[in-house]
């Protein structure tokens, strides 16, 4: 089968395309042929070598897919032939992957594969971040960095319709416009103001109840700074390089909480938490009432070209490789 290698720790030029064995589903896995693959920011981070327990090169990236079960393990009830979207242990840059079953869900009639495969990390993510770490509740204040992006996009809608007053940063005045479409009361551009100021001058000082940070370094600084007493920081990432370091004599005079969350090992400990919005948001999906904003469609030949597209912060919403 064709397949995109991580050949080494770098640029977007190591990823390669190779030619490896199709593999075998072990007895809890399906295998899928894939449809399409999500490329997201831990796949890059994956590939420069700065991913907290990533794997040594080669290997072939890429967290989630969406596509057609092929073939099922002694102890999976899936049956092959059905469309499916799921989170995957790695190597979804590729024509055929496996999955544990328990990740694995049937895709509805309403979405299309290119849509499908955004759920299992963006959607999931952006609600894990919410609503189950962050305790985001009606009325509060919330601030989404990176709000044009794929969690971002997905954070946006879920904080709008849950009758939060979302506050949202981006570089440009499309993907600004873009967050504003999604239901974003206040985008803000980071490139040109502090966001910090902004917000401080909207809410008279009084800051955000909860914020959504995958970005670290400067901007988790910065968040402090218009962080409300009792407020919450939810950090999902470090897109930076440089992870979140709290000032902890801040948070305690402010009686703040800093709180991580992370996908993959909520699926690992606790898989039934991470999937317990999984039925909500599909159906959201399927009635219009959420969208997934598709921001790029690659060849699988082309993932370099899709990395650096992401890098060079040219996307909103999800990009996507589909084989």
């Amino acid at each position: 089968m064709r397949a995109i290698e991580v050949t080494e720790h770098g640029d977007a030029s190591v990823l390669q395309e190779t030619e490896r064995d199709r593999p075998t589903p072990e007895s809890n896995e399906v295998l899928i042929e894939v449809t399409a693959a999500g490329i997201n920011f831990a796949d890059i981070q994956q590939r420069m070598g700065i991913y907290p327990g990533g794997p040594s090169p080669p290997f072939i990236p890429g967290f989630e897919v969406a596509g057609t079960i092929v073939e099922t393990g002694a102890d999976s009830s899936l049956e092959p032939g059905t469309m499916v979207a799921s989170i995957c242990p790695g190597g979804g840059y590729a024509e055929y992957t496996v999955a544990e079953a328990g990740s694995v869900f049937p895709i509805p009639p309403a979405l299309s594969a290119a849509e499908a495969v955004a759920i299992p990390v963006q959607f999931l993510t952006a609600h894990g971040c919410l609503f189950d770490r962050g305790g985001l509740g009606a009325g509060e204040r919330v601030l989404i960095h990176a709000a044009a992006g794929g969690v971002g996009s997905a954070a946006v809608q879920l904080a709008a319709n849950a009758d939060a007053e979302v506050f949202g940063t981006a570089s440009s005045e499309e993907k600004l416009e873009h967050a504003r479409d999604l239901g974003c009361d206040h985008p803000i551009n980071y490139e040109t103001q502090s966001f910090a100021d902004v917000i401080n001058d909207i809410t008279g000082g009084d800051g955000i109840d909860l914020i959504i940070d995958g970005v670290g370094g400067d901007t988790f600084r910065e968040s402090l700074d218009c962080l409300a007493h009792f407020g919450r920081i939810v950090t999902m990432g470090a897109s930076t390089g440089e992870p979140a370091r709290p000032n902890t004599a801040k948070l305690l005079v402010n009686n703040q909480q800093v709180i991580g969350f992370h996908l993959g090992n909520t699926l690992a400990r606790n898989p039934e938490r991470a999937l317990t919005p999984l039925d909500e948001l599909l159906s959201s999906l399927s009635d219009g009432e959420l969208e997934v904003v598709i921001g790029g469609r690659f060849d699988l030949d082309e993932a370099g070209s899709a990395h650096s597209f992401i890098e060079d912060r040219s996307s909103r919403g999800k990009i996507i490789l589909e084989p």
